[in-house]
């Protein structure tokens, strides 16, 4: 929770712009160092440049604050509603859609006006806006612009940086999860995987399928082989061709309709009756790389691998025999064997890697077109901003709405903290942890064994010669460069006929054994100089990777000279390697963006050494390959979620009733010692434990009203008139609460799959936490609400405490974790009033209990350092300004004459050497600017006015501009703050009153209110 007082909310008409949420959450407060005051002489300092963006075209997607075609539920008189019910596909070719679509256009057309811009691209399904080519300057005033949700700059988007993952999940097996559903043949039968990534490999075993037949006769026209896999009762769920279209009635009662578009390499009849849509989605891309710098097929062909690979572990065949240079490593099937793949291709590869990626602009599209064809699922591998309105977030909500679970990967940017991607609600965020490692041991001349993995070392190689890549490098390479095996950087005078020693780091891991075998090396050990995770990828060569602390005895021994080794398969030491565990690159919460109100990630699932299909065009002419990261986690929960939705189990149910079952069932991991951890910011709920997800008996449901109410609360003005609702009491299967100041009380609602009466638990560490009521009894479908109540006892303040609260019913088990920072305040870090008020009332609630002090300081204004001056468009002035020690907090006020005149305002540090820095700057442009800074160092800035805009009709705009700073032991207005002091009891509201007197309402003050612990609120006025 953010503040126990009333959130100051920015409201510009009917929207708060994307890229300046941030400012919107913390009120526009800047706490990014320094701030100035006013001198009577300026101090002579050098003329800073401003940023540039304002005056470069580029690409934007603008997203409004009305409803797409698949979430428009029939608010705008005269339009009749065109969000699907609950088994429906959007129909956009409704008479509805289409005069809803006719309307959404023209608010198009009307918004890109306003700026002189042009629609180049336009989104109605899944994001209500469209795409524009237009400076920045145009930009930044369609942000401020009624009707308008977001502004973005349209971005590329990178993938992120037991040994089988079905076996290990419970799915097979006489006792597993596909029995239970009928077997393999069963599992997600009349379910659409939608896989938005870098296309397929049709050719490859994980997508065979029978030949698509024409509707007309389909039963009698199957193929024999097609038909003993289908019995009659399950007819509806073959999909069929009518005419060029593939259509399929799927298990919630509504049908999917795809196609499958001809391109490079790949034409119609690469689908089939497992691959029953193939699309590609590039245009942005495509025009922005040219062709001689690409390395992919314009078509739905996979160019890397990367799509192929996710959409088999989500929904591949089932017992497809599969190996890989050699190495057979028998039979795996996807999650979700019997359901369906359709292909959205919006990742492309480039010859130049940093140009590999998909634009927003082309995911929107796919997302539009897996609406429209219905899809139940969609896995998106690839990584995304964790703004909730960004536009494919916005997308996503919208496909949410129309029933379709979205499952998305966290990230590959772990250990640190916060660093989780896909924060929205409406998104499962998927984390990513270890299974059952692929054995492979090093055993040094000395005796000595070490454990690592390997899924290259079928006989044993050595013993042989052993030699530190470092210890190896050709001539012109560096010993850094050898050390880690970069291309051509090892002599193969002295590694032929070795085993290599070559640290992590750098390449990639299969480009280290690549340069090994050129050398003429005949095995590597892989060592991680950290602890990280252990892969057990493809290589050139064996190969053996190791953790420390064998990674140094290995590396040590090697330097000693005529070393020897031998790598072996298999374990042949006494050790084990605990799992599943984390995968140190797993990206990790809190969600800075709601300051720690929201839990993410979700869940986590298997995503080290995955093994999947891939394109054999650009992995070495292998077919399947073992890859890790988020990526691979993300479509185990897609397939999972497939089984969900799959015919005869829970087809009718929302994407949040899934969701939460699949995280109130889930289960611990381990560490590396094989104990128990239970870090939120790591596992989420936990790892998804499919043996349980079927029966969840409570889910804790959410729909539009509930995200809308949570953006609201982020203060997003959607449009809705709906109640903001704190994000920590957004109906989550979680609990999250980034500022516990004593005590706070949240709510959720839970209805119950399976009636019976369930009991309340809770484990949590230095917590009383207390839920009322303690038992529930519940009818089938039935809801009630709870209120859980977390107080702090002994939990040590700043440092995060977690633990779970356990509804137990005669059948189920559910369980939610929560996590609370405890502080010793939780107060707003800026309140707004008048000075025609007087006064400002608000509250704070401390979370420690005693006697706590507030001090005023201010207000002040400071003098105009301009009167109002013309300042022509395009130009800029800049004003130095001197802040001295101790000062408290510093406003930067400038405002135009008129009220359609646009300024930008920015503030810069000047640093000893005369160079600067930008430490802050406005939004987006707007008539009246202000920046504030909190306790700066002393020293000097420059702020820089910049006329954004003209109003129109005028040659130039009149402005003026001001510093202002609270400094102690001066004021104006008689400030002060009441009650000084008082007794206060952790946990509750301390109401305070800020007071002044005989200020003008023509002038910006500012005041700042300091508490014990040192921080405080900015008071500003007019």
């Amino acid at each position: 929770m953010s503040s126990s007082a009333t959130p100051v909310r920015v409201r510009r008409g009917t929207l708060a712009a994307a890229f300046s949420l941030s400012c919107v959450l913390l009120s526009c407060l800047l706490l990014l160092g320094p701030s100035p005051t006013a001198a009577a002489k300026p101090p002579a300092v050098p003329s800073v440049t401003l940023p540039g963006e304002l005056s470069a075209k580029g690409t934007y997607i603008v997203t409004l604050v009305d409803a797409p075609i698949a979430a428009y539920a029939g608010e705008v008189p005269g339009y009749r509603a065109t969000k699907p019910d609950k088994g429906d596909r959007v129909d956009v070719a409704s008479s509805d859609a289409k005069r809803y679509r006719s309307y959404l256009r023209k608010r198009q057309d009307t918004v890109a006006a306003r700026v002189g811009a042009k629609p180049r691209e336009r989104h109605e399904v899944g994001l209500a806006g469209f795409t524009s080519t237009m400076t920045g300057q145009q930009a930044a005033r369609l942000a401020r612009t009624e009707g308008v949700l977001s502004v973005t700059k349209d971005t590329l988007r990178h993938v992120p940086d037991a040994r089988k993952s079905t076996d290990f999940l419970g799915l097979s097996g006489s006792r597993g999860v596909w029995s239970k559903l009928g077997g393999p043949q069963k599992s997600g039968r009349g379910v659409v995987v939608g896989v938005l990534d870098s296309g397929v490999w049709p050719e490859s075993a994980s997508f065979a399928g029978a030949p698509l037949q024409q509707a007309a006769g389909q039963r009698k026209q199957l193929s024999a082989q097609h038909a003993k896999q289908v019995k009659k009762t399950d007819q509806q769920f073959v999909p069929k061709l009518s005419g060029d279209v593939i259509t399929m009635v799927k298990s919630d009662g509504g049908t999917f309709t795809g196609t499958c578009e001809s391109g490079e390499e790949f034409s119609p009849a690469n689908c089939n009756t497992k691959l029953i849509g193939a699309r590609s989605f590039g245009e942005t891309w495509l025009n922005a790389v040219p062709a001689d710098q690409r390395a992919d097929y314009v078509s739905p062909r996979d160019g890397e691998g990367h799509g192929s690979h996710t959409a088999s572990i989500a929904a591949g065949n089932h017992n497809v025999e599969a190996s890989a240079d050699g190495h057979d490593y028998g039979a795996i099937s996807g999650v979700a064997p019997a359901a369906k793949i359709a292909v959205y291709k919006v990742l492309w590869q480039a010859k130049d890697a940093t140009r590999t990626g998909a634009y927003d602009t082309d995911v929107l599209d796919a997302v539009d077109a897996a609406i429209t064809d219905g899809v139940d699922v969609i896995n998106y591998s690839i990584s995304t901003n964790d703004n909730p309105v960004s536009p494919v977030q916005v997308a996503f909500l919208a496909a949410a709405s129309a029933g379709i679970f979205v499952a998305a990967a966290a990230g590959n940017s772990g250990p640190d903290a916060s660093t989780v991607q896909s924060v929205a609600p409406w998104v499962t965020t998927v984390g990513a942890h270890t299974i059952a490692p692929y054995y492979g041991t090093v055993t040094l001349g000395n005796e000595n064994a070490y454990l690592g993995v390997s899924s290259t070392v079928d006989q044993p190689v050595g013993p042989a010669p052993l030699i530190n890549g470092s210890a190896a490098a050709a001539n012109g390479k560096t010993a850094d460069e050898a050390g880690v095996c970069t291309p051509d950087s090892l002599d193969p005078y002295r590694v032929a006929g070795k085993v290599v020693i070559c640290d992590r780091g750098g390449p990639g891991r299969p480009v280290k054994s690549a340069e090994v075998k050129r050398a003429g090396g005949i095995g590597m050990v892989l060592t991680n100089p950290t602890t990280n995770t252990l892969d057990a990828d493809l290589h050139s060569v064996p190969t053996v990777h190791v953790n420390p602390p064998a990674s140094a005895a290995i590396k040590e021994y090697a330097a000693k000279g005529d070393a020897t080794v031998t790598l072996t398969q298999g374990n042949q030491t006494s050790d084990t390697i605990a799992y599943p565990q984390i995968a140190t690159f797993s990206g990790r919460g809190p969600a800075l963006l709601t300051g720690g109100d929201t839990l993410k990630p979700d869940l986590v699932a298997p995503g080290v050494s995955i093994l999947g299909a891939v394109a054999p065009s650009s992995n070495g002419g292998q077919s399947f390959a073992f890859r890790s990261g988020t990526s691979q986690a993300a479509p185990q929960v897609a397939g999972l979620a497939a089984l969900m939705y799959g015919a005869g189990v829970h087809p009718d149910w929302s994407p949040m009733q899934v969701k939460s079952a699949l995280m109130t069932t889930a289960k611990d991991l381990q560490d590396a010692k094989g104990r128990r951890v239970t870090d939120p910011f790591a596992q989420g709920a936990g790892r998804v434990d499919p043996t349980a997800m079927l029966k969840p008996g409570l889910v804790f449901p959410a729909g539009l009203v509930d995200w809308f109410g949570y953006l609201e609360g982020l203060g997003v003005n959607t449009d809705s008139g709906l109640t903001a609702i704190d994000p920590s009491d957004y109906n989550a299967p979680s609990i999250a609460i980034g500022r516990l100041a004593g005590s706070q009380t949240v709510t959720r609602k839970v209805t119950a799959v399976q009636a019976g009466r369930y009991r309340a638990s809770v484990s949590a560490s230095g917590l009383r936490v207390r839920v009322s009521p303690t038992v529930l009894k519940l009818r089938k479908g039935e809801t009630k609400k709870v209120t859980i109540t977390i107080t702090r006892t002994k939990a040590k303040l700043d440092e995060a405490s977690s633990g779970f609260v356990t509804w137990k019913g005669e059948h189920a088990r559910v369980r939610i974790p929560l996590v609370v920072t405890p502080r010793d305040l939780d107060a707003p870090a800026q309140l707004t009033g008048s000075s025609a008020a007087n006064k400002l009332r608000y509250s704070v609630r401390p979370g420690l209990s005693g006697r706590f002090t507030a001090t005023g300081t201010g207000l002040s204004a400071g003098d105009p350092i301009t009167p109002m001056q013309p300042i022509p468009e395009g130009a800029n002035e800049q004003y130095p300004v001197e802040v001295p020690a101790d000062t408290k907090v510093a406003r930067f006020t400038a405002r135009a004459a008129s009220a359609q005149a646009k300024l930008n305002l920015y503030v810069f540090q000047i640093l000893p050497d005369d160079s600067y820095t930008l430490v802050a700057r406005s939004s987006a442009p707007a008539a009246n600017q202000s920046l504030v800074l909190v306790k700066p160092a002393a020293g000097i800035y420059v702020a820089a006015v910049e006329n954004a805009g003209n109003a129109p009709g005028t040659p130039s705009t009149m402005f003026e501009y001001r510093t202002g700073l609270a400094v102690p032991g001066s004021g104006l207005g008689d400030f002060t703050v009441s009650p000084a002091s008082r007794t206060v009891v952790a946990g509750q509201p301390h109401r305070l009153t800020a007071r002044w007197s005989g200020l003008s309402a023509e002038v910006p003050y500012v005041g700042w209110v300091e508490y014990p612990n040192g921080t405080g609120t900015v008071i500003t006025l007019n």
